[in-house]
């Protein structure tokens, strides 16, 4: 067991619209790879807009195109959550709410075990469970994967951020 505290839902939420904010920014600069790799096929003459105005509507229209662009703005979120887990239990957001994830047993987040953590956060609806479960405060994605979110001190906070050095 920990010597911090659980985190509680608002903070969680407060370190998710952080994070959330980063993910939009690297998913805006997928998409706009995506539409150049996409461009650049239609230039080789490997793709056909048949017809269609601009990419965009191209992309929108084609079911491969279409799939393909979502897997990549969901793997985006995930990557990004994972790595970071992964990395430090430590987010951009997490970091400025002094949030980090550990694992219930104390063993350090394994790529898997971040991966499926970021999956089952279902885009931060896992981490509505914490409004009910008062006593322990753990979300759905913490009670699959067997991890908690930890407030840390500041000075904890500090020296995680140290550690990465």
């Amino acid at each position: 067991m920990s010597e911090f505290p659980n985190a509680g839902f608002f903070r969680r939420l407060a370190a998710l619209l952080y994070d959330g904010l980063v993910v939009i920014a690297f998913a805006m600069l997928s998409t706009v790879l995506f539409l150049l790799l996409v461009q650049g096929a239609i230039s080789l003459e490997w793709l056909s807009m048949s017809g269609h105005e601009d990419i965009s509507a191209f992309v929108q229209d084609t079911p491969l195109l279409y799939w393909l662009r979502l897997a990549l703005l969901v793997s985006v979120s995930v990557f990004f959550f994972t790595y970071f887990w992964k990395k430090s239990g430590q987010t951009i957001g997490m970091r400025a709410w002094r949030l980090q994830v550990v694992t219930t047993d104390g063993t350090p987040l394994s790529w898997g075990k971040a991966a499926l953590r970021s999956v089952c956060a279902l885009l931060g609806l896992g981490n509505l469970l914490v409004l009910i479960d008062f006593k322990h405060k753990r979300a759905l994605q913490d009670r699959i994967t067997g991890t908690n979110v930890i407030v840390l001190s500041k000075e904890e906070n500090r020296r995680v951020y140290r550690s990465l050095d």
